[in-house]
C-alpha cells in the first residue's frame, strides 16, 4: 500500500488482462510507455491513457524520446492528443497529454497568429512527484532538499509532443523543486508583427472566458503553487518585460492534477457525454 490513507476503502485488484476483458465502459490507463503502447481494450471502450505511449503520432520519433520501439505502431492514429480546452477528446482512444506540455500548451495554443512561433522558450519547475514512483538517485532526499536542479536539459520527451500540438519547437527547461507537488511553467514570447503586448492578454481572455477549469488571472497577479496544489485547477497569469517588450505567460497547475489524473477524469468526462468538471477539485479550501 503506497497511501496508508487508502487501507480500508481500495478494492480487490485483479490482473491487467483480466480488468481489461472485465467489459467496463471505462479504462484509465497508468502503466509506463512500453506497456501502455500495447495496450488492447475492447471495442467502444473509452480509454483515458495517461502514460506518453500515445501521444506522439509519428512512430520513429519513440526510440529518441522514449527509449523503445513502439509495439503497436499502427493503432497510433486512433488515438486522440487531447487538451479539454482546446483540443478535446475526438474518439474513445485518449491520450493524455504530459504535465509540462498542458502547462505550457495552456498559454501557447491560444496565441497562434499572436506570436512570433520562433524563439519561444520555457522555463519549468516541478514537484518531485512528478518524477513518478520509480526509484532516482535525483528524487533522493538529499539530492532534492534545499536544492533546484535542471534536468533533461534540451532532451526532455515533451519537447516533441509541444512541437506537435504548436507547429513549431519550443526550448523546454525542466527543474525539479523541493517540493511534492505542483508545477510551473514560465513562457517567453515576442508579440507578432506590430501587435501590442496587450494583443496576448485579449486571445488568452477570449480562450478561457467559459472555462470552469483555468483562470486567468487579473493584470499584476501572478500564478502561484500554494493555490493549485491538491486542485485540478490551472491559473495564468500574463506579463510584459518593461526592458525589451517580451511578453511572459505564466502558467501553474498541479502535476497530478490537471497535469495528469484530474485531466485524464475531465477528459473522460467529456468522451462520455457527462458534465466537465464531475469529480474535479476545482473550488474550496482543499487539504
Amino acid at each position: 500500500m503506497l497511501d496508508p490513507r487508502l487501507a480500508s476503502t481500495v478494492p480487490r485488484f485483479v490482473a491487467n488482462a483480466e480488468a481489461l476483458a472485465a467489459g467496463a465502459e471505462l479504462v484509465f490507463s497508468c502503466l509506463d510507455h512500453e506497456r501502455s503502447g500495447a495496450l488492447r481494450a475492447a471495442p467502444g471502450t473509452v480509454v483515458v491513457d495517461l502514460s506518453g505511449a500515445h501521444r506522439l503520432r509519428d512512430p520513429s520519433l519513440y526510440p529518441t524520446w522514449y527509449g523503445f520501439e513502439h509495439p503497436s505502431p499502427e493503432t497510433l492514429g486512433d488515438w486522440s492528443y487531447a487538451l479539454p480546452e482546446l483540443l478535446p477528446p475526438a474518439g474513445p482512444l485518449i491520450a493524455n497529454p504530459g504535465c509540462y506540455a498542458t502547462a505550457v500548451l495552456l498559454a501557447l495554443i491560444p496565441l497562434a497568429g499572436t506570436i512570433r512561433s520562433g524563439g519561444v522558450a520555457v522555463d519549468a519547475k516541478s514537484g518531485v512527484s512528478g518524477a513518478g514512483k520509480s526509484l532516482h538517485a535525483s528524487s533522493h532526499a538529499g539530492h532534492v532538499l534545499e536544492n533546484v536542479s535542471p534536468y533533461k536539459v534540451g532532451s526532455h520527451q515533451h519537447a516533441p509532443e509541444l512541437e506537435q500540438a504548436l507547429g513549431y519547437p519550443v526550448c523546454l527547461v525542466p527543474h525539479l523543486l523541493p517540493v511534492r507537488r505542483g508545477l510551473i511553467a514560465t513562457c517567453y514570447v515576442r508579440p507578432s508583427g506590430d501587435l501590442p503586448p496587450t494583443a496576448i492578454r485579449d486571445a488568452l481572455e477570449a480562450a478561457y472566458a467559459a472555462s470552469p477549469v483555468v483562470t486567468v488571472l487579473p493584470e499584476e497577479v501572478v500564478p502561484e503553487l500554494s493555490r493549485v496544489q491538491g486542485t485540478d485547477g490551472a491559473e495564468l497569469g500574463i506579463f510584459t518585460d518593461r526592458a525589451t517588450g517580451t511578453g511572459i505567460v505564466i502558467c501553474a497547475l498541479d502535476n497530478l492534477g490537471k497535469g495528469a489524473a484530474g485531466q485524464a477524469v475531465q477528459n473522460a468526462n467529456l468522451a462520455l457525454g457527462l458534465d466537465e468538471t464531475a469529480g474535479l477539485r476545482l473550488s474550496g479550501v482543499l487539504v
